[in-house]
């Protein structure tokens, strides 16, 4: 998948997205009730939604919101590093080691006996 690439200013990042407002859920009485404080953003390019309903102003939910949206693309992003192999512990090659004797020691019983000299 390719790297998202979001633009630096928050202003260009709003006309990339759609916003929705809505009223929020929760306490708060009457406030609530009259207010559409409520923010969803939708990353138009991506597809990527975000919403917040966390504070009473619609302006502040709004700079959650992106902060949100930013903290999703950055971990859609995120690649974790290549492996690499380290070092065998001892045990390991004891245990190899173990397992060719034992079958060594099968093979050597299905091997017809050697006839004695008198």
């Amino acid at each position: 998948m390719n790297k998202i690439i979001l633009p630096d200013s928050d202003e260009k990042l709003l006309e990339e997205c759609r916003v929705d407002l809505f009223r929020s859920g929760g306490k708060g009485g009457q406030h609530v009730n009259k207010t559409s404080s409520a923010v969803r953003l939708t990353h138009l390019p991506t597809g990527i939604v975000a919403s917040c309903q966390e504070e009473r102003s619609q302006y502040l939910n709004k700079k959650r919101c992106l902060e949100k949206l930013r903290r999703k693309v950055e971990e859609l992003n995120y690649r974790p590093p290549p492996r690499h192999r380290t070092r065998e512990p001892a045990w390991v090659k004891e245990k190899v080691l173990a397992t060719k004797k034992i079958r060594s020691g099968k093979k050597a019983m299905r091997r017809p006996p050697v006839p004695e000299d008198d």
